[in-house]
């Protein structure tokens, strides 16, 4: 089943990106492994696979030396500040910076580990209750903020759009993410970049990919419908 998943994901995304004429090298698929095990990671990665997105530090922590070495683990949940230490050294990126205590947190434990981070920006772009995430109007700000701090790089932003029937009601929202990152990108500055943008899920990565997505998070598309614990 994971085989025949993989493969319907990536001819998905192929599609998505023939249909704007974009190539598919410009598109990284994170397969989202929270709550899952090791095994099935296992033959995700011999399938191919090689980034996989978590929710929970703790998660990270325990499947780290039990897969291999050459993972790229991408923590895409939201990250309390006392748990920063347990993974800074661990991640090729966290998606989920939302303030600057956090990105504070995350220069500490980084320069102690004499490491530089790669973060994105999570952006509410839909200004929902619900979700984690600075206001579209405030990640600018931040990101200047935060692109003083010389062991994090600012590589682009996240957002996660609202759980729709239709996914073409997110394309709106992904649409607004791209042009805040062209806004951004207009202000040069050291250690910041605007060439990731991390948005579209299992139910919307291909209009998200339409929208400019570079980098789309599927994890019920991949490995079916999570376990919750």
């Amino acid at each position: 089943m994971l085989k025949k998943n993989f493969e319907e994901v990536e001819a998905k995304i192929q599609a998505a990106c023939d249909r704007v004429g974009r190539k598919r090298e410009e598109v990284t698929l994170i397969a989202v492994s929270k709550t899952k095990p090791v095994e099935l990671i296992q033959e995700a990665y011999d399938l191919g696979a090689r980034i996989f997105g978590e929710n929970k530090v703790q998660e990270i922590v325990d499947k780290y030396d039990e897969l291999p070495d050459d993972i790229a683990w991408h923590m895409i949940g939201h990250l309390q500040r006392n748990k920063v230490k347990y993974i800074v050294d661990k991640v090729a990126m966290i998606h989920s910076v939302d303030s600057l205590r956090l990105a504070e947190a995350i220069e500490k434990e980084a320069s102690k580990k004499e490491t530089v981070v790669d973060i994105l920006i999570e952006v509410n772009v839909a200004k929902e209750d619900t979700k984690f995430g600075v206001m579209p109007e405030d990640a600018a700000g931040l990101i200047l903020q935060i692109s003083k701090m010389p062991h994090i790089r600012v590589r682009g932003l996240m957002t996660i759009a609202p759980f729709v029937d239709n996914p073409e009601d997110n394309r709106g929202y992904f649409r607004r993410l791209r042009n805040l990152a062209v806004d951004i990108g207009e202000n040069k500055s050291d250690n910041v970049t605007m060439s990731v943008l991390s948005m579209g899920m299992t139910n919307d990565y291909e209009i998200a990919i339409e929208e400019g997505a570079t980098m789309v998070r599927v994890g019920t598309g991949l490995f079916g419908a999570r376990s919750y614990r």
